[in-house]
C-alpha cells in the first residue's frame, strides 16, 4: 500500500482510461494527459470505465509502483467525468482507497485560541 502522508501530492485522472495500460503507458498518460511529471514522486489516480477499478502509480525513487484495486459488488465513487486532474488530499484518498464516499471526508476547521499560554 503507499502511504500516504501529509506531504503525498495525489492526482486523479477524471476520465476513464484503457485498463490494458501498464507502468510505461500509464506513465505516458500522466505526461500527455494531465501535464505533470510521473517520477515527481506524486501518486496519480486512474479510474475504469465501470469505475468498479482504479490503478495508482507512483515514482518511489527507485522505480514505479503500479497499485491495482478492483471492487467487488459496489463502484468507486468519482467526480465527474471530464478532461483534466483533481487534487485530492491524502484522507480523501485514504477514503476512496476504501470504497467510502471520498467526498464526505472534509477537514476540521481549527479555531484559534483566544489566549496564548
Amino acid at each position: 500500500m503507499i502511504a500516504a502522508g501529509a506531504d503525498l501530492k495525489i492526482y486523479v485522472a477524471t476520465r476513464p482510461i484503457d485498463f490494458r495500460c501498464g507502468h510505461d503507458g500509464l506513465a505516458a498518460k500522466v505526461q500527455e494527459m494531465l501535464r505533470l511529471d510521473p517520477f515527481s514522486g506524486a501518486a496519480f489516480v486512474f479510474r475504469s470505465k465501470r469505475a468498479d477499478r482504479i490503478k495508482i502509480l507512483v515514482w518511489d525513487r527507485t522505480g514505479l509502483v503500479l497499485v491495482h484495486k478492483r471492487l467487488e459488488g459496489c463502484k468507486f465513487v468519482w467526480p465527474t467525468i471530464a478532461d483534466g486532474v483533481m487534487r485530492m488530499s491524502p484522507a480523501m484518498f485514504a477514503a476512496l482507497f476504501e470504497g467510502l464516499d471520498w467526498r464526505l471526508v472534509r477537514p476540521e476547521e481549527a479555531r484559534r485560541p483566544q489566549v496564548a499560554g
